[in-house]
């Protein structure tokens, strides 16, 4: 376990000492806390965490995906608009002590899950009490509460993220930029959501109806956040699934590893030029490191040999699309990637295998693979070749363009490169100079995807 860091140390107890200077007011006289309704929100979000904390509590709710901290945030959006500052800072501190922790050290990530709510809550109260939030809400003026809601759910958000990338800096040692990076714009329009449903929260709490008609507005909530959890668990098992597939192609032919990896890189490299997004950059990702899956039905023998393969050898080596492809057919998540797997050795020309495909019959996936998994083997070491400078392997995919390869894919390529570069590793498990020179290009080829 690695041990926290000093500085990160230092700044939970910092954001703790901020969150209880925050919330004392609300526990010092004269204090003009409404105790009845602060001590409903703390309790309710409490209890809200408690599915989280509580495994068996959880089996028995269907919580198969355990609900992620902030499922239950318009609760504290609630609390801000009705409550003073103080008292809607304090609302979040049992919720957030009793949360559920998975990793050690388990004390600080509690204190700093009490913590950093709790001041983003304090902040958003102040925003909604400076927008005069409680008595548009006592109206209830729609058009004129939404203002303060969303005003109060942006400083929540603010707040929240500029302290979640300072921990990441302090606890991970990243720069300050890397640590923000892509933090506001994730969660901008989820706690903006939060912010509607605390506003229909707060607006049934102050009705005749009284709390307990607040309380049928988490009921919707829980269920999205319980869907929205269902969805990474399951996606979190897809990318479980092809670790553990990769895994074992890399065992088996130790002189390629890393390589499934890095043609997944260049292919979404490849991708994202095409103007590709979204869903389709991952079916591309994931057929980039699955390209080479079906080796595990070649034997041994034949992928560690290091003389040049016969005829019979090559016919073999050339099966293992078809064995890749049937190995992963029944996986229905990887869609347009089956079919890469399948035809990321044919050629533009015809020429190539299993089917012989030519031109645009051949899958766009299959042809961006093809190119991302030729440049990964040409300036890669192997056993049986020397790697090539960028460059240089750019020039050869250039020159088979129209033959071997797509033409838009390699120029694709070449243009991801200029803006972005390329790390290029040894993946031989013998050190560069003992690495023999390359062989005839005709198993080379059948080996590699490398232009022959």
């Amino acid at each position: 376990m690695k041990p926290l860091p000093r500085t990160a140390r230092a700044y939970i107890v910092c954001a703790a000492l901020g969150a209880g200077a925050c919330a004392l007011p609300a526990l010092l006289p004269p204090s003009p806390t409404p105790w009845a309704t602060a001590g409903l929100l703390a309790a309710l979000y409490a209890l809200c965490e408690l599915p989280g904390r509580c495994r068996l509590l959880g089996r028995a709710l269907g919580a198969s995906a355990p609900l992620g901290t902030g499922s239950f945030y318009p609760v504290l959006l609630t609390a801000a608009l009705l409550l003073p500052p103080a008292a809607a800072a304090l609302t979040a501190l049992p919720g957030g002590l009793l949360a559920r922790v998975e990793e050690p050290p388990a004390g600080w990530r509690r204190t700093w899950r009490a913590a950093a709510p709790a001041l983003a809550t304090w902040a958003a109260a102040r925003t909604a009490a400076a927008l005069d939030g409680r008595a548009a809400l006592a109206a209830p003026d729609f058009p004129a509460a939404l203002l303060p809601a969303l005003a109060a759910a942006l400083a929540f958000c603010l707040v929240l993220t500029a302290l979640d990338g300072g921990v990441r800096a302090t606890a991970d040692g990243l720069p300050l930029r890397a640590a923000w990076r892509g933090l506001l714009g994730r969660a901008l329009a989820p706690h903006l959501v939060h912010g509607l449903a605390g506003l229909m929260m707060g607006v049934l709490w102050r009705s005749p109806h009284g709390p307990a008609a607040a309380l049928l507005v988490l009921l919707p909530m829980y269920l999205s956040c319980w869907v929205f959890a269902q969805y990474h668990h399951e996606r979190a098992a897809h990318q479980a699934t092809i670790r553990a597939l990769v895994q074992a192609v890399d065992i088996k032919d130790s002189y390629t590893r890393g390589h499934s990896e890095r043609v997944g890189r260049a292919s979404v490299l490849i991708a994202r030029e095409l103007g590709m997004a979204g869903d389709r950059l991952d079916v591309v990702r994931f057929a980039g490191i699955l390209h080479d899956v079906g080796k595990l039905g070649v034997p041994t023998r034949v992928l560690r040999k290091d003389g040049p393969l016969t005829p019979e050898e090559r016919r073999i080596i050339e099966l293992h699309p078809e064995y890749g492809h049937e190995m992963i057919r029944g996986i229905g998540f990887l869609g347009e990637a089956r079919d890469a797997v399948l035809h990321h050795h044919e050629r533009i020309d015809g020429s190539g295998y299993p089917y012989g495909l030519r031109g645009e019959e051949i899958p766009e996936c299959a042809r961006v693979v093809a190119v991302a998994d030729a440049f990964d083997a040409m300036t890669s070491t192997r056993s049986y070749s020397r790697a090539r400078p960028v460059p240089t392997a750019l020039a050869e995919l250039e020159r088979c363009a129209g033959s071997q390869f797509d033409p838009r894919m390699v120029a694709a390529l070449v243009r991801a490169l200029a803006r972005h570069g390329w790390q290029t590793a040894v993946t031989a498990d013998e050190p560069g100079p003992q690495v023999p020179a390359p062989r005839a290009p005709g198993p080379l080829a059948a080996r590699t995807g490398e232009p022959a």
